[in-house]
């Protein structure tokens, strides 16, 4: 069997992915910066960077199925043209090294962020979207890098896109925005709430689903990855049952967070340091990010889990390794 190159093996859904892979028999290789390092996995380690074409085309050599998870995934940077650099120049390069290198077939892992969402509803592959609706140089990198994938589809490069809504569990080292409205409740940080919601999913499933894709779906196509859409109250309260903690009780209005946004975004490009409350961040937690996993049922398999489960592992691994204090 060929080797299957993972992007971003040292992140939450990339390790998972890794992992998933290497269950089922393959021989991983992972594509990570030289400072990188991939816990509690057998896979073959091998150093490169999105943003360098050679060491994408040595990284693919030879391999069969590629699965692209990496991303420079912040919601607020000191230059944002880095977002752009990594997620849309360095999805190029890979798929292009992908391509000349032979390999035959490609898992793209884009975001929910580019579903449109109607108003009051539930969005879904075929929801219309725009750039325009893209809050912050993240989602508008992805969104972008999104439309690069799907260009090397339609030319006949045989890509699957999948759309990994919010995933928690175990191993979110970092950790991810989702982990850390886990992590700050498990220290008390987190005093009041805003009206807001998403769809989480457990991201064993979030894994699981990716395999799908590369078994089953269609070049050109995309597919939402979730599970469950909660209310960020109803996602506190969740956790609130499992720890045995209180849920704040403070409805922060949106105004509010706004402002506070507004000013320690501003304060950020003085101090150099990620703010509390990122303007992009606020802005997108305006729109409740309701999406419906329907298609990947149908057309994949994809049989999600109920989101508590994810959470409670969540919450058990961050509490083991010292994220609670």
């Amino acid at each position: 069997m060929k080797p299957t190159l993972v992007t971003g093996a040292s992140g939450f859904v990339g390790w998972h992915v890794a992992r998933l892979l290497g269950e089922r028999g393959h021989q991983v290789k992972a594509l990570v910066r030289p400072q990188s390092r991939v816990r509690d996995l057998d896979v073959e380690l091998v150093a490169g960077d999105l943003r360098d074409a050679a060491s994408l085309a040595r990284a693919v050599a030879g391999c069969a199925l590629v699965f692209h998870v990496a991303a420079d995934y912040r919601l607020w940077a000191p230059d944002p043209d880095e977002l752009y650099r990594s997620n849309v120049d360095g999805t190029r390069n890979l798929l292009e090294a992908a391509r000349q290198a032979g390999v035959e077939r490609v898992v793209y892992t884009s975001t929910v962020g580019c579903i449109g969402i109607p108003k009051g509803g539930e969005g879904n592959e075929e929801t219309p979207v725009s750039l325009d609706q893209m809050a912050g140089a993240y989602k508008r990198s992805k969104f972008m890098a999104e439309q690069v994938a799907l260009e090397f589809a339609r030319s006949g490069f045989p890509v699957v896109v999948v759309n990994p809504t919010a995933p928690v569990g175990d191993h979110d080292v970092k950790p991810t925005p989702t982990g850390k409205i886990i992590v700050d409740f498990l220290r008390g940080q987190m005093p009041a709430y805003i009206d807001t919601g998403l769809n989480v999913v457990d991201v064993r499933d979030v894994a699981q689903g990716e395999w799908l894709a590369c078994e089953r779906g269609v070049p050109g196509e995309r597919y939402i990855l979730g599970s469950e859409n909660l209310t960020l109250a109803r996602i506190l309260e969740t956790l609130a049952r499992i720890t045995g903690r209180k849920a704040p009780a403070v409805r922060l209005p949106y105004a509010l967070a706004y402002a506070a946004g507004v000013v320690t975004t501003a304060l950020a490009r003085f101090t150099g340091r990620p703010p509390k409350a990122p303007l992009d961040a606020v802005r997108m937690a305006k729109k409740k990010m309701f999406v419906s996993p329907g298609k990947a049922r149908r057309k994949l398999g994809y049989a999600p889990g109920p989101a508590e489960e994810a959470l409670r592992r969540a919450v058990e691994w961050f509490e083991a390794n010292g994220y609670a204090r």
